[in-house]
């Protein structure tokens, strides 16, 4: 017999550790080549882990809820053979696409480098706490004050960004049976602001109510959300276009399109076409801010919003969509898609995003006000095409004719977009979209 490590697999260029969040097989159980054995989770997406090889699972060397670094043994598997370490690259994960905060680690894990000296401490902190800790100038004395929801008492991400949201000193120094009181506090912003900070207020729950928890991505979700509308000062414009040349030219070559390509084509690719022409006339749209400092980006990768069966969004990106052509855009949109819906995507197709388009219309809304995915500055929303009489003007005179409308609103950083530069470029993008040549061929 011979044993065989599981390893924990490389995630992506950015992530150096996950988390274990169910072993869903256990010691003395039968596995089968490339059946999943653990899941983990970075905090972008959850992933299943399948066996290198076919044997029985001897030996599991990190619990639930442990966060260990990439390229580190979890697991051992006996097997016939000699003795062989299966590389990250054997162990790799298919991702099922799931937003997660950061499990708490225990003390028999092996966390990337520390950037915080809790040496002195008799309290664990996980990687990702002392990094927080380090970056907003939290010393230990300061983080040993901080409640922590996690197992055995350990302060989670949750715990960092609810103290940090909510005012440092009063939370520490708070007494521990103190029920929470509404808090008003101000912190600084990114940009050394400082910004009002208002605690939610009680919720009462002694009526005819029904308590939800929310799942992972929720939260996270939620947190992002907050933070977005915290960290940016919002303004939304809407123009309305007429795409009936692009309506009609997808009517037209859907059918071959398909028959030569073997894919689908949507109004998706379309929309990503126009908004990349219109990024590169407007290149200071493909932003985002770093303190005083803006970052333009020079490639455009596009974020397209997707709602996911379980109700929750995903927003995988389409890198350089600026190389890529219509079909190439087709390809690219359909294969994220396809993977967001069956859980598929690898965490770096959920990264790298410099503007994102989010399709309202697809739920039937002609228009909407989205949230800005931080750290990029606008976020396009796209509403349904609907039939609707409309003036046009000929040299005959102006007429009214039944033509194919739709809103588009755009929302924008407005630290580094104004409204004559968000105006502008959502102008462009609709006359794209109205100017498009219906009569191109695929």
């Amino acid at each position: 017999m011979a044993k065989v490590e599981l390893i924990m697999p490389k995630l992506g260029e950015s992530v150096m550790e996950a988390t274990i969040l169910t072993w869903e097989k256990q010691v003395g159980d039968t596995i089968e080549m490339d059946e999943n054995v653990v899941v983990i989770a970075t905090d972008k997406v959850d992933t299943e882990v399948p066996s290198p090889v076919e044997g029985t699972l001897v030996e599991i060397l990190f619990a639930e809820g442990d966060t260990v670094a990439i390229g580190t043994a979890i697991a051992v598997i006996e097997t016939e053979g000699a003795d062989v370490q299966a590389s990250p690259a054997i162990a790799e994960a298919t991702s099922k696409v799931d937003n997660n905060e950061s499990a708490v680690p225990s003390t028999n894990s092996q966390p990337a480098t520390a950037n915080l000296d809790t040496s002195s401490s008799d309290r664990f902190y996980s990687p990702l706490v002392k990094s927080m800790a380090k970056e907003e100038g939290i010393a230990l004395a300061e983080l040993e004050g901080i409640t922590g929801s996690g197992k055995d008492g350990r302060v989670t991400k949750s715990d960092m960004l609810e103290y940090i949201q909510n005012g440092r000193k009063a939370q520490a120094t708070a007494p521990q049976t103190a029920a929470p009181q509404p808090q008003k506090t101000t912190t600084p912003a990114n940009n050394g602001v400082q910004v009002q900070q208002f605690k939610a207020p009680n919720i009462d729950k002694s009526g005819n109510v029904e308590i939800i928890e929310m799942d992972r991505m929720r939260k996270l979700i939620a947190d992002h959300m907050v933070m977005s509308k915290h960290v940016s000062p919002h303004v939304t414009s809407f123009v309305e276009a007429d795409v009936t040349n692009l309506v009609n030219w997808r009517n037209k070559v859907k059918g071959p399109f398909k028959e030569q390509y073997n894919e689908k084509i949507t109004f998706t690719p379309i929309f990503v076409e126009a908004v990349v022409k219109a990024i590169k006339d407007y290149p200071m749209v493909n932003v985002a801010v770093d303190g005083s400092n803006i970052v333009r980006y020079k490639d455009i990768n596009i974020g397209m919003a997707a709602a996911l069966p379980s109700g929750n969004l995903i927003v995988p990106v389409i890198k350089n969509a600026h190389m890529l052509n219509m079909v190439g855009l087709t390809k690219t949109v359909n294969d994220l898609a396809n993977r967001a819906r069956n859980n598929k995507l690898r965490p770096d197709e959920i990264q790298g995003g410099t503007f994102t388009l989010t399709n309202v219309g697809t739920f039937g809304n002609v228009m909407g006000t989205p949230i800005i995915n931080q750290p990029q500055a606008a976020i396009l929303a796209v509403g349904a095409i609907r039939k609707k009489p409309a003036v046009l003007e000929t040299e005959a005179g102006d007429v009214i004719a039944i033509r194919h409308m739709m809103f588009l609103s755009l929302s924008y950083d407005h630290r580094v977009v104004d409204g004559m530069l968000g105006g502008s470029f959502l102008r462009r993008v609709a006359d794209y979209l109205e100017n498009f040549d219906h009569k191109q061929d695929i």
